[in-house]
């Protein structure tokens, strides 16, 4: 079982309690652009593929600690002079910083919408430096070294949001049970692990990636899906290029049992925790 080398994430889509005040942040702040979609409102890197998908609930929760669903959907911008970009766009504007990740593979800021939804804003370092160890991709989280990263830049590029070129690279998901979540991602999906070397957690890939997928139990063992009307991630989407390859995932998804829904060119499977993804062709 294999799927094609240059499956990636295309876009999530999120519930928020206010879109105005969202577009505030995705749009203002980070300078992605707004178009309408079925529902809500799609928005996108410059001239480029839809990143997110706002859906609103006006008496929405907040999402609960211990449950299943959104750890953080990660924006993968072009290069280290792009994030550095980014990293000044947003500590200019006082927006505060969750965190910052050397993970040798990339580097990485941490952050989190007005919903508290989180997001991961990274750079790729070259494939070539990524190193491998007993089969697995070495990642680990170090200091970022914030003077090297803004060294990248001089003159007005601080001013920028993100760049033309800019994608959604992976998603990390809370999930109730690794080694179910694994079957799901894996067996059915036909992602492959990268990594497991970190505590209650697992990463899977599409074609040598360091990951696609990052899967972990940081909410507890067991835990619940949140609550239907709660702020946080409603769905994501992989896109396929392979037709055989789509068609052989949802085969896979009902030999399993697993709830599939067809509309056109796009597949619904419901994974384990209840989270909907979408199997799209691109």
């Amino acid at each position: 079982m294999s799927i094609p080398a240059n499956t990636r994430i295309g876009r999530v889509r999120l519930r928020v309690r206010d879109v105005e005040r969202s577009l505030g942040f995705y749009r203002g702040l980070l300078g992605l652009e707004a178009t309408a979609a079925d529902g809500g409102l799609a928005l996108s890197a410059p001239g480029g593929a839809e990143v997110v998908e706002l859906e609103e609930r006006a008496d929405a929760m907040a999402k609960p600690r211990a449950t299943t669903g959104l750890y953080h959907f990660a924006i993968l911008v072009p290069d280290r002079r792009a994030l550095a970009a980014v990293y000044l766009r947003l500590q200019g504007a006082g927006w505060p910083f969750e965190g910052f990740a050397d993970h040798l593979v990339s580097e990485a800021l941490y952050l989190a919408d007005p919903d508290g939804n989180g997001i991961e804003i990274y750079a790729d370092r070259p494939r070539e430096l990524w190193q491998h160890l007993h089969g697995e991709v070495r990642m680990t989280t170090a200091p970022l070294d914030l003077d090297g990263l803004v060294s990248e830049l001089s003159g007005p590029d601080g001013a920028a949001g993100l760049p033309a070129g800019t994608v959604i690279g992976h998603i990390h998901l809370h999930v109730a049970n690794l080694g179910r979540a694994e079957a799901f991602y894996g067996d059915v999906l036909g992602f492959e692990a990268t990594a497991r070397s970190y505590p209650g957690a697992l990463f899977m890939s599409a074609g040598g990636y360091h990951h696609h997928i990052g899967l972990n139990v940081w909410a507890g063992a067991g835990a619940p899906p949140p609550p239907e009307n709660a702020v946080g991630l409603l769905d994501f989407t992989i896109v396929v290029s392979d037709a055989e390859a789509r068609a052989a995932m949802v085969e896979r998804a009902r030999r399993d049992d697993r709830p599939v829904q067809e509309e056109g060119v796009v597949v619904r499977i419901v994974s384990p925790d209840g989270l909907p993804v979408l199997i799209t062709a691109g």
